[in-house]
């Protein structure tokens, strides 16, 4: 685990090869992936009792898959496959979603800070 992983939550030697290592379609995806988790998250909110827990866990998997969060992947799996079962095991399913994403958004905070970092020690050319 490389000092950036402060939960190893990200696998960002796999996102690294995916993007072919170009750091600013990097920058991107965690970007996007960042801005879009929220919204997913609260379609899985079961005290909100909308429809969408299924498509928001579909989702977030997906996303999660594309940039190396595999434990949360797999969590947001268990979670769209529990898309008929009751309000409790609901909650206790939407709570480990959000806290495995909550690890998932501090490591790309801790990768994109380092990147920054990096940025300013390289000189331009």
């Amino acid at each position: 685990m490389a000092r950036r992983d402060i939960t190893g939550a990200v696998d960002f030697a796999h996102l690294e090869q995916y993007a072919a290592y170009d750091a600013a379609l990097i920058e991107e995806v965690l970007a996007l992936f960042r801005e879009q988790a929220g919204m997913w998250l609260k379609l899985m909110d079961p005290d909100a009792g909308g429809e969408g827990w299924r498509d928001g866990a579909h989702t977030l998997k997906g996303a999660s898959l594309g940039v190396g969060a595999f434990q949360l992947a797999e969590t947001c799996s268990e979670a769209e496959a529990a898309t008929g079962t009751g309000y409790g095991e609901r909650k206790v399913l939407f709570e480990r979603v959000r806290t495995a994403l909550d690890a998932v958004l501090a490591d790309i905070a801790a990768y994109s800070h380092e990147q920054m970092l990096k940025s300013l020690k390289t000189p331009r050319t």
